[in-house]
């Protein structure tokens, strides 16, 4: 059994999606150049919004105190090896690691194994920008973990429309805040359901989660998913999660419609590299 620390330093970027739904047109998405450009390729993580949307993200765990990072990519993503050797960050140590086939989350979380040795780390995806309250709190935890997003509040604080976060995981929390389930893209939950809370994909782990990415089946996408490796590790390993509630907004950069708007809420936060 791992040992957890109270406090971790290391954190992982997920960031070798494919970017199918911001490489799709939206005539509605005005964006410049080279906004375009980056959308066109998939690289939703380097789309200028200000800056490179990731420096917003890397900046955010800086401020909560974590000191490295690790960049999950395709091999072709030289773009961003190239961006982050050439700036140096000096509050964050940014390395890499390869997923060489797009097949799925819990799969890529399996090319930083390296990266996080014996430690517990966070996970984080590359195209959402998470308060640094979130941050802070999962890294002195103390156990592993996640925070559960309220539903309203995420309609009413973030970019993201209702339909959605519909289509988020939903999270069944027992009566002591520890994850009981997690439902991969419920469809449309009753009006009266009472507070509805989802993942957003940002977990506290330790290396323990490793061995359900490698044992989970592949899902109905014929992906290896984290969510689905989570709920393994709940049903066969018996791995536990702490559950975090938060009643705040999450920026989503999963479209192109979504820049302009992301832009603007960024553009009074400062970033520090």
């Amino acid at each position: 059994m791992t040992t957890e620390s109270k406090r971790i330093n290391k954190a992982v970027i997920l960031a070798r999606g494919l970017g199918k739904r911001m490489r799709s047109t939206d005539p509605s998405a005005h964006l410049d150049v080279e906004q375009s450009r980056k959308a066109d390729a998939g690289l939703k993580a380097m789309i200028p919004v200000g800056r490179p949307f990731l420096d917003f993200v890397l900046s955010a765990l800086a401020d909560a105190g974590f000191g490295q990072a690790c960049l999950v990519v395709g091999p072709e993503h030289t773009a961003i090896r190239e961006y982050y050797g050439s700036i140096a960050p000096k509050r964050i140590d940014v390395s890499f690691a390869i997923q060489e086939q797009p097949i799925g989350t819990a799969n890529a979380l399996l090319a930083a194994e390296v990266f996080v040795a014996d430690e517990s780390f966070l996970v984080l995806n590359s195209d959402n920008y998470y308060p640094v309250d979130v941050f802070r709190a999962l890294r002195s935890l103390g156990e592993p973990g996640l925070p559960a997003f309220e539903q309203e509040s995420l309609v009413r604080e973030s970019n993201i429309p209702r339909e959605r976060i519909q289509g988020y995981a939903l999270l069944e929390i027992d009566k002591h805040d520890y994850l009981q389930r997690i439902i991969e893209k419920p469809g449309e939950i009753p009006s009266d359901a009472g507070a509805v809370f989802v993942s957003m994909n940002c977990w506290r782990f330790t290396p323990e989660i490793f061995r359900a990415c490698r044992e989970v089946p592949r899902s109905a996408r014929d992906e290896f998913e984290l969510p689905e490796a989570v709920q393994f590790g709940l049903s066969s390993i018996g791995l536990r999660f702490k559950v975090v509630r938060f009643r705040t907004g999450v920026l989503d950069l999963s479209y192109r419609g979504d820049i302009a708007e992301v832009a603007r809420r960024l553009a009074g936060v400062r970033v520090e590299l």
